[in-house]
Order: C-alpha cells, then structure tokens, then sequence
C-alpha cells in the first residue's frame, strides 16, 4: 500500500490511462482522464458520498499503472483497445465485440467493396458496425445495383487489359480490369455508394438527377433511362424511412438499458432528418453500476467503433467527460459536435425511443438467459476473445475412406439452427484421411461464405454467415486443419476449438496442453451438445449415401434394370429397405417394368 501512496503522490497532471491491479497483478479497471492526478486521486476520497461500485474496486486495488498520452482523444482510443484486451471486471463490456461487421471500400485507382470483420489503419473508407448482417446484405445488394463497384481481388496495376467477368455483363461490376470504365466515372460510383453507406439518400438522388438531365441534354437516352430508374429506386428507399425531425439534421439518439450486470445500449441513427437505422449492444456489466456510468463508458465503447460521426448525439442523461467526449468526436468529424440530454421536443421523443428499444431488446434477451449464461461461460473458461454468439461444429463419418461425408451443424445463441445444417461430400480420393477431409470441408465452407459475400446477387446465401468460433471433432490434428483453412481463405477473428471423445479435452490454438473443462459445466456441456449434433448428422448422411450406394449395386446386378429403371425404382422406393418392403404387386405397378424383372428383383430382394 505504501507504494501504492507514493505513485498516487507522484501523479502527472496529464491525460492519459490509468490501469488498477489486484494484488495477483490481474486487470480491475482501466479509465481515461483529462488530468490522471484529479481523476486517480477521486477514487481514494473518503465520504458517505462515494459510489458502491468505486467502494467495492478500492478494496481490491492493489497497483497502479498509468500511461500518459498526447490528448485525451489518444487517451479514449487506447482505453478502449486496453479494455478489450484485458476484459477488466469492473469495467463495461461489449458482449459481441468482434461480431460486428463493417463495409469497406478500399484505397485504390478502382477501389473494392468488401465485408470485414474490423477497421484497420490502411487508408481505406469503412462503414459500420452493423449489428444486423440482414441491414448489411440490403445495403450492400442496393449498392451493387446503383453502382457496379467491383468485388473482385485483382491487381488491376499488374494485369493487363482482360475480357470482363459474367459480373460485368449483368450490369453489377462496370469493367475496370478490361478498360471498360473512365477513373472520373468510377470515381462517381465509389463516391455514391459511400454516400448510400452514410445514409445520405438526398445527396445521392440530388447527384443522380444532375446526371440524368446531363444525359438527356446530351442526348443519351439509354443512359437517363438507367439514371432515371436509380433515382425511382432510391425514391422508394427514403419512403420507408420514418421522418424524425422537420429539419435535415445528422444526429445519433442514444439510449440505454440497466438490469442487474446486463444492459444493452441502442443507437438510431438520424441522416438529413430520418431515421436509417437502428443499432443495439449488449453489454456486460459490473454489478451496481448506475445507468448514467453505464451510458459514459458505452459511448467510450460505440464511438471508438464507429465509422460515421454525427454532428449531434442525443443523451437520455447527463454523462461524466462529455466535454472530453465531444473533443474526441469533433476531432474524429473535423467540426464541431454538440453532446447533449434534450429535455422536449422531437429530439427528446427520439432518446425516449431508443431507451424504450434498448429495453425491449433486454427483456428479450432475458427470455434466452441460460444458453446466454453458457455462451458466457465458454467463453470465459477457454479465453476467447468475444462470446461465440453462431458456433459452427463439424465431423467427419466414413467408413475406410467409402463415402467419406462432412457435417456442418449450426448453433445461434446456444440453440440449435437446423435451417442453417450443411452437408458435404468429401472429394478427396485413395487412402482414408480424416484430417485432409476435415481441411476439405472447412476450407469449402469458407470459400462458398466469402464467395456469397462477394455476390451483390445474393441477399441471404446458404454459407454468407460467417462464425464466431470453429469447433471440430477431434484432437490436434483435426484443430490444425481447421486453422490452415482459415488461414488459406485470409480469415481472422473466427476462433477453433477442437474437443477429442475420449476424455472430453479441448485443444486450443497456441497451447501444448489440452485444457479439461469442470465435469457437467454449462461450458462442457454446450460444447458436447454441438459436438454430438455434428456427430449425428454427419452419419446419419453416411448411412444414407451408403444405403443408396448398397440399393444401386443390387439393382445393378438384377438383369433387366438399367440406368432408367433404377432411378425410377430409386425414386418410388427411396431405400434398400422400402423396396424390400414393397410387394410384387407394388413392383409391377412401376411405369415400364416387365413382370419377368419385377419377378426376378423380388427374388433378389427376399433369397
């Protein structure tokens, strides 16, 4: 404690992050300030005044480490990235993290659209986080429509002039690789669909219409027509959303929700005066925290994510720093940015909304608690980095390498998704390999999501949803294959666990050692539950190509029944055992076979 006194003693009246220790050395809390001495020093005042939640932190502080920075904009920045590292108990949690998706189009002569899991610091323009992949798919389909940016990897610098893809043909990609587009038009492309990202549908039709009548003036009349549809498009588009204030304002109203030590934080976000959409984070909290630090440290959370920065954001109540929030803001726009708590009006109306859809959105949560509390639970006994809301678990069934099958069964919130189960014949050929074919199928699988993703034709595919985390029957041979795939599609952010039968040990990436989850713990059990779902699946579509397989060599070896005749009997019967099941009378009602070959199956069927 007396070293504790002396760095309290010494502290800097600088912005920077301060970093509390328990006494085993682990994380408590991190923080940001203005002034670390001011901020650090209020923790340790004495007073019936002090709130629980620093109360019960003081006790266990054991250490102080601060780190001193440039601004406090710096100091948000890096409190957040501590704070996601270290996942301090006493400090207020995203539960999805890394789930979020975001838009991005990169920096290049034709620049790319793509999806990704989150921003880096390459120059590039990103849109996000999207809390709903649904949004997303429609935003970006809209996109592709309008504008034909292309989704493609090539390197247009090095390639030479090409013929263009089907893309091009269908009018979703405009033909940069053969030559087929003017950088000035391109330009414009990238630039309307970065402004569709931003929710600025006026700008875009404004934009569009200048374009038409240019067109028309110039008498290219195929080209208005396409100008004119766009607009119509659009046009439809900003009917749907709801008008919320009369003037043409950018804003965020936020709004939050406070239950034990869950909450959820929602974000509508208003464009040109209308609500585009609707964002909602579920949090982790630490017990007691008052709804007003929940909403300060949420804003820390949302802000350091977020791509497009309002000139105005909407408080339900007064929040501590939020000076030093709209300098971070501000500087983050490039203008000023007002934080505040609207106390009537329209714009109270919109924070009473966004209280009332992150309340909504918790009672609901509430309803799926345990396989939450699992979902917790596993992610904290393995370390993983964020809670794996979709787990995808595969396995492999096939007997000496004979109608080798994959499975792919899917679990969303700790439920099964039976609509989302994938089936996958194994393509590898001569000896048996149970880890070439797991490599197999998790590399297709990947390749058909990203595949999905690339396609502005498709809005809702069969393999679009990407995972949280990977799991694989088996033990460290399987674990590896699954990770070379992922590392051969350019994958990050998916996590692998593989559990192996015999002693129900997970193996994790980069450890030795398996770790052996408590017998009979949400965590065990939800792994196993997935696990033998895979299991399940995956032989019950082996016994099934193997009962065909067995059907069509004993049709094969009845004279008479050829390709035509088998598939027919195939497709009556479906099964070895519903043919042997059926009687004479019901073989010789199928269409084109003779009496002397539905006799002699019948005979082959019951030696």
């Amino acid at each position: 404690m007396a070293k504790l006194k002396e760095k309290l003693a010494s502290l800097p009246k600088a912005p920077g992050v301060y970093i509390f220790r328990g006494v085993g050395g682990e994380v408590l809390y991190v923080g940001k300030a203005a002034s670390l001495r001011d901020r650090v020093r209020s923790y340790f005042q004495s007073g019936s005044a002090v709130p629980y939640k620093v109360r019960r932190l003081r006790q266990k502080i054991a250490d102080l480490e601060i780190i001193v920075t440039s601004s406090v904009a710096e100091a948000l920045i890096l409190e957040d990235a501590l704070v996601k590292k270290h996942r301090p108990p006493f400090n207020v949690k995203l539960r999805d993290d890394k789930r979020y998706p975001y838009l991005k189009i990169t920096r290049e002569p034709f620049p790319r659209l793509q999806v990704v899991r989150r921003p880096q610091d390459d120059g590039a323009r990103y849109f996000g986080p999207y809390t709903s992949a649904k949004s997303m798919r429609r935003a970006l389909k809209l996109a592709h429509k309008l504008f034909p940016i292309r989704t493609c990897s090539l390197d247009l610098d090095r390639r030479g002039l090409d013929r263009p893809c089907l893309l091009y043909h269908i009018g979703r990609c405009s033909g940069p690789c053969a030559g087929l587009v003017s950088p000035d038009e391109y330009a414009r492309y990238v630039e309307g669909a970065a402004q569709l990202f931003e929710g600025r549908v006026d700008r875009v039709i404004e934009s569009l219409r200048r374009q038409m009548l240019q067109a028309a003036a110039e008498e290219r009349f195929e080209h208005a027509a396409q100008l004119r549809d766009q607009i119509h498009a659009l046009e439809r588009l900003r009917e749907r959303q709801a008008v919320a204030l009369p003037e043409p304002v950018d804003l965020d109203a936020i709004g939050i929700a406070v239950e034990g030590e869950r909450g959820c934080g929602t974000v509508l976000l208003v464009r040109g005066g209308r609500l585009i959409a609707r964002e909602g984070f579920f949090l982790k909290l630490p017990p007691d925290i008052p709804p007003e630090e929940a909403l300060a440290e949420f804003l820390s959370r949302y802000y350091t994510r977020a791509t497009a920065i309002p000139g105005e954001v909407l408080l339900p109540v007064e929040v501590a720093d939020a000076e030093d929030l709209c300098d971070y803001l501000a500087a983050r726009r490039g203008g000023r940015v007002v934080v505040g708590v609207p106390r009537r009006g329209e714009r109270r109306r919109l924070v009473e909304m966004a209280e009332r859809n992150a309340l909504l959105a918790l009672r609901r949560a509430e309803a799926e608690q345990p396989a939450e509390d699992a979902l917790e639970a596993l992610a904290e006994e393995l370390n993983l980095s964020v809670r794996p809301w979709r787990i995808e678990a595969y396995d492999i069934s096939n007997l000496k390498g004979q109608e080798a099958t994959g499975s792919m069964v899917v679990f969303v919130g700790g439920r099964p998704r039976p609509d989302a189960y994938r089936r996958f014949r194994v393509r590898i050929a001569g000896r048996p390999d149970d880890y070439a074919m797991m490599r197999e199928v998790i590399t297709r699988r990947l390749a058909h999501g990203l595949a999905e993703l690339a396609d502005p034709a498709v809005t809702k595919g069969r393999f679009s949803e990407l995972p949280d985390l990977i799991l694989v029957d088996g033990g460290k041979g399987q674990l590896s294959m699954a990770l070379q795939a992922l590392e051969e599609q350019g994958l990050s952010g998916i996590e692998v666990v593989a559990l192996a039968k015999r002693e129900e040990l997970v193996y994790l990436p980069g450890q030795s050692e398996p770790v052996r989850l408590p017998e009979g713990s949400p965590a065990l059990k939800l792994l196993q539950k997935i696990r033998d779902e895979a299991h399940r699946f995956a032989v019950d579509y082996h016994r099934r190509l193997r009962g065909k397989r067995a059907l069509a060599s004993l049709l094969d070896s009845v004279p008479g029944i050829g390709p035509k005749r088998r598939e027919l009997l195939l497709s009556r019967f479906g099964s070895l055992q519903g043919l042997k099941e059926a009687s004479l009378e019901e073989l010789l009602s199928v269409p084109g076979l003779p009496r002397q070959v539905a006799e002699r199956l019948y005979k082959a069927l019951h030696p």
